[in-house]
């Protein structure tokens, strides 16, 4: 083989070569993504659009993402590392987490403390103080785990059905609704076990707390 067939050879190899990356990367990173993101859209649209939630025709969350909740009348989920990702804008455009402290970006994840960690121990007290003084009615020895430890994404909107009713008398006497009242929307935001089998049924905080604001007056209609 001479000079001549060995650079057409070598240049027919390189063709090819492009061609294959430049079709595979047409298919793998357009084509397919966009198939079965049209698929996604029209089988569950809902859930393709992030799961959003709706009050009077506009986004208030979302309904597999948590969010940090400080009013009184309103149920409190599980501890987060990063506040849910909810903050505050001050006057001069700076965010802060609704603990006033600084803002991090958007993030997910948990501290990873190890159970000899002093700062877990602290976190963990703290968050018991303040459940205790929220909650007077309920004795340090009852309150759920899951409301004094973190999920592993940090942005679990749901909490166990215990730790849902250990807040209901608090929550009446905040609200000015009755105990009957919030057990009933704590009932209809429960949900159950995965095709009636898999995990724990589950009660979403955030539709809690929208059934509350409804019935208080504060919102109007709920839709997802």
């Amino acid at each position: 083989m001479n000079e001549n067939e060995n650079k057409h050879t070598f240049f027919q190899g390189v063709r090819q070569s492009l061609a294959v990356t430049l079709i595979l990367l047409l298919i793998c990173g357009f084509i397919f993504p966009m198939l079965l993101s049209g698929i996604s859209a029209f089988v569950f649209p809902s859930q393709a659009k992030g799961s959003l939630v709706y009050v009077d025709g506009k986004a208030v969350g979302a309904a597999h993402v948590g969010q940090d909740f400080t009013k009184p009348y309103f149920m409190k989920g599980r501890p987060s590392a990063y506040n849910y990702n909810t903050y505050y804008q001050d006057e001069h455009g700076n965010k802060y987490y609704n603990d006033d402290s600084e803002f991090a970006g958007l993030s997910s994840g948990s501290n990873n403390y190890a159970p000899s960690n002093p700062a877990l121990t602290e976190r963990v007290e703290a968050d018991i103080e303040a459940f205790l003084k929220a909650n007077p009615g309920v004795q340090r020895e009852n309150i759920p785990a899951d409301l004094v430890t973190t999920s592993g994404s940090g942005l679990d909107p749901h909490i166990t059905p215990e730790s849902a009713r250990i807040q209901i008398p608090a929550l009446a006497a905040a609200s000015g609704l009755s105990e009957e009242q919030l057990a009933q929307i704590v009932q209809e935001n429960t949900e159950g076990k995965l095709l009636g089998i898999f995990g724990e049924e589950t009660v979403n905080v955030l539709g809690v707390n929208l059934g509350i604001a409804k019935a208080m007056g504060l919102a109007g209609d709920v839709s997802r």
